[in-house]
């Protein structure tokens, strides 16, 4: 009896939850350049956060939490990237709602996605714990519910955005070079692009203004720094590298 008991009462738990409005939660996907393990070179990474309980515990899994009465999506989103990195992005757009009928294991859960773009000086005061560490983008291990896919969707929005002039530099400082420029482009599309066309085309670019400083510490003539001028919120017209 307390066996067949104990099915009822799991089966009628389970009939419950499945007559429950879906949980709504947020995540964020956070990119940044960090130096390579080998090469030293600017790579794509993100911070992840070890999930303390079920389901998935033990796995990792993008920043988030749930939705509150009291915060607006951005807002929440914002909090929610503090509260578990101590970082503040100044780019923080909303990527996608993902709501697969199998996400959890546990209820149904819908999470709007935000993807944000932090500076290398930024993420390096990122809190780092047991349970918060930075991966490479690409390659990832095996997160907790769908986040692979989200990780997948958010680099393929990125790429799509790095066809346009504006958000190449939320991931530089207030001045760089144009190989630092360059250097953002290969991190995030992955591949080898030609430096003396893409300087050619960089110096032809709307909003690229050289100024009269010029990067020290370098073993060779200091190159000159430049700043972008455009909006750097939104895309900006005007192609400057097809991200296919």
């Amino acid at each position: 009896m307390a066996v067949a008991g104990a099915t009822s009462f799991s089966a009628a738990n389970i009939s419950e939850r499945a007559a429950l409005p879906p949980a709504l939660a947020l995540s964020t996907v956070i990119f940044a350049l960090r130096p390579s393990e080998n090469s030293g070179r600017p790579t794509l990474w993100l911070p992840l956060v070890r999930r303390i309980r079920e389901p998935f515990k033990d796995l990792w899994a993008l920043p988030g939490g749930p939705l509150t009465q009291a915060d607006s999506l951005q807002d929440a989103a914002a909090r929610n990237l503090q509260e578990t990195t101590g970082l503040a992005p100044n780019y923080l757009e909303q990527l996608y709602a993902f709501g697969g009928l199998h996400r959890s294991p546990s209820q149904r859960v819908v999470s709007i996605v935000y993807w944000a773009l932090v500076q290398s000086t930024q993420a390096d005061l990122a809190q780092e714990t047991e349970n918060v560490k930075w991966f490479r983008a690409d390659g990832l291990q095996e997160l907790a519910f769908d986040h692979n896919e989200i990780v997948d969707y958010a680099l393929w929005r990125l790429r799509n955005k790095m066809a346009y002039g504006s958000i190449a530099y939320h991931l530089l400082g207030e001045t760089f070079t144009l190989a630092q420029v360059r250097e953002v482009y290969e991190a995030v599309l992955n591949r080898s692009i030609d430096p003396a066309n893409f300087r050619r085309q960089l110096k032809q670019a709307a909003h690229i203004e050289a100024t009269d400083e010029f990067l020290q510490g370098g073993k060779h003539r200091p190159p000159r720094l430049y700043r972008y001028t455009g909006e750097r919120q939104g895309e900006q017209p005007g192609s400057l590298f097809s991200a296919h």
